[in-house]
């Protein structure tokens, strides 16, 4: 049987770059993607952003192409935010997205970077090529 471990950084915004990510609904959210990245065969290794994107260190199933994968992410998760009416207005993700294939041994790197995304952002210590 093939092995494979593919290995990503992805990044997307909000529509129009809209703060549309509250303390709120950021748990509900991640969570949501969380789900659907594992019920799609993936993994996420770490999960951040600010009120107007996210970053992703995740790992991508080679049974499902890439863009499909993250459509159906991005998707679900506007869907199921919208459903429970949490926000002032619709929730939409722009329609493109940021990615970098990483090797496993740039995985702890990223994480922490992923993690620390409110910082970098507050702190101007963002690494230019990483963002949107």
């Amino acid at each position: 049987m093939p092995h494979s471990r593919l290995y990503y950084h992805v990044v997307w915004g909000t529509k129009n770059r809209k703060p549309r990510i509250t303390i709120q609904i950021e748990p509900l959210l991640y969570d949501f993607i969380r789900s659907k990245a594992i019920g799609l065969g993936g993994y996420i290794y770490a999960i951040n952003g600010t009120e107007d994107h996210i970053h992703l260190v995740v790992h991508i199933p080679r049974t499902i192409p890439v863009s499909q994968y993250i459509g159906k992410i991005k998707g679900s998760s506007s869907a199921q935010l919208n459903k429970l009416n949490l926000c002032a207005e619709k929730f939409y993700w722009q329609s493109e997205y940021s990615i970098f294939t990483i090797s496993e041994f740039m995985i702890p790197r990223l994480i922490q970077y992923t993690e620390n995304q409110k910082t970098h952002h507050k702190n101007g210590s963002t690494k230019t090529g990483l963002e949107l």
